[in-house]
């Protein structure tokens, strides 16, 4: 151990070993990744509802009432995973609103006569209960107001 360690030692404290220059230099100002990586978050969950929106569609007419409740229950998965990936209750309204745009788009006719859903009992609820279910996902999403405390009033 010879006496400059200790010398050293004070110089970098002091700021002027070798990472003062690196630590004085200007910083350039940082780009936030999490509007980048949100918005492909959000991209990803359009085109993630347009499918659900697509395989529900063909599921709920083949295998009914079974492929109904599949349909919706990944409705609802979608809908609640997108809340809870993006942390707001944008991640589930961004689903819902592509997966109701994609059906209503399926549910009209062609000008050939072709069509996805048929004028039954099972595309109506599918319609109307994917509705309800984006509803639900997106109010239980929305979480507590924190002015109400802990404590459920009024009872």
């Amino acid at each position: 151990m010879s006496g400059n360690d200790g010398a050293d030692k004070r110089s970098r404290a002091a700021g002027g070993g070798a990472g003062a220059a690196e630590a004085k230099a200007p910083r350039e100002p940082e780009t936030a990744p999490g509007g980048v990586l949100k918005a492909g978050l959000y991209v990803l969950l359009v085109v993630l509802g347009v499918l659900v929106a697509v395989a529900g569609a063909l599921v709920q007419g083949a295998w009914f009432p079974g492929g109904l409740l599949l349909a919706l229950a990944g409705a609802a998965a979608l809908f609640t995973g997108g809340a809870r990936a993006a942390v707001s209750v944008v991640g589930a309204l961004v689903p819902a609103a592509a997966w109701l745009l994609t059906v209503i788009a399926l549910s009209a006719t062609r000008a050939e006569g072709d069509f996805v859903f048929g004028a039954g009992l099972g595309a109506y609820a599918f319609l109307l209960g994917g509705i309800a279910v984006a509803v639900i996902c997106t109010t239980t999403s929305m979480g507590r107001p924190a002015h109400l405390g802990a404590v459920r009033r009024g009872m």
